[in-house]
């Protein structure tokens, strides 16, 4: 096993227990669900690195077939698999996302600009997908596929990046709302946040490997 996994696992399982085990600024309405901070947000960076390495396979598919040469179609594999599982991230971000809303919000969901383009981001992939079981052609499929996903990416950037910014928000960092700062994000927090971070986005990336080589096998 390389060393980069076996460090996600223990960034991980090391972030797991502090999360629960370490103080936390007691904090007004966020009080103790302040820890989900360390669940919450790494669920999504996740996303991100995930979705951004689909991104990479599907430009690297389209620069495999310039010059008239055959699509490398194991990088539409890899961009599919690793869209996936960023999926599965983004769901785990959302579903603790309305928890922590419930509790801190009063609702599992708000009109909050945020939420809001994070159900479109979902919609917008979950489109991809149907795109792909729509074409039987192996390389056509790829070509769409890849095309689409270059837009998809940038439309998430945007959705969950730049318009909650600009409009006003819930959000820390977005509308206005300060960011995470010494507040409620203090020296003790970062020596867990941080390794949550990295944890979760090496373990995140080592599931879409092990798919790509299953789906490998299967092909």
């Amino acid at each position: 096993m390389k060393a980069w996994k076996l460090l996600g696992l223990a960034l991980v399982g090391y972030s797991l227990y502090a999360g629960l085990m370490f103080e936390v600024p007691r904090l007004v309405i966020l009080n103790e669900t302040i820890r989900n901070l360390y669940f919450h947000v790494p669920m999504w960076f996740t996303m991100i690195a995930l979705l951004g390495g689909s991104l990479a396979y599907s430009i690297r598919l389209l620069r495999s077939g310039d010059a008239g040469q055959a699509l490398d179609l194991d990088r539409d594999r890899q961009a599919k698999n690793f869209a996936e599982v960023a999926m599965v991230f983004a769901l785990l971000g959302l579903f603790t996302g309305m928890v922590w809303a419930k509790a801190t919000w009063g609702a599992y969901w708000t009109a909050d600009p945020k939420l809001n383009g994070t159900a479109v981001t979902l919609l917008i992939y979950a489109a991809y997908f149907v795109l792909r079981g729509s074409v039987d052609d192996p390389e056509k499929k790829a070509r769409l596929g890849a095309v689409y996903n270059v837009f998809a990416f940038v439309l998430m950037i945007v959705f969950i990046g730049i318009l909650p910014r600009m409009t006003d928000s819930l959000h820390p960092g977005n509308g206005g709302n300060p960011a995470f700062g010494n507040y409620d994000l203090d020296n003790g927090m970062r020596l867990v946040f941080y390794p949550a971070v990295l944890g979760w986005i090496f373990t995140g990336w080592w599931i879409a490997t092990l798919r790509v080589r299953l789906a490998r096998l299967n092909s």
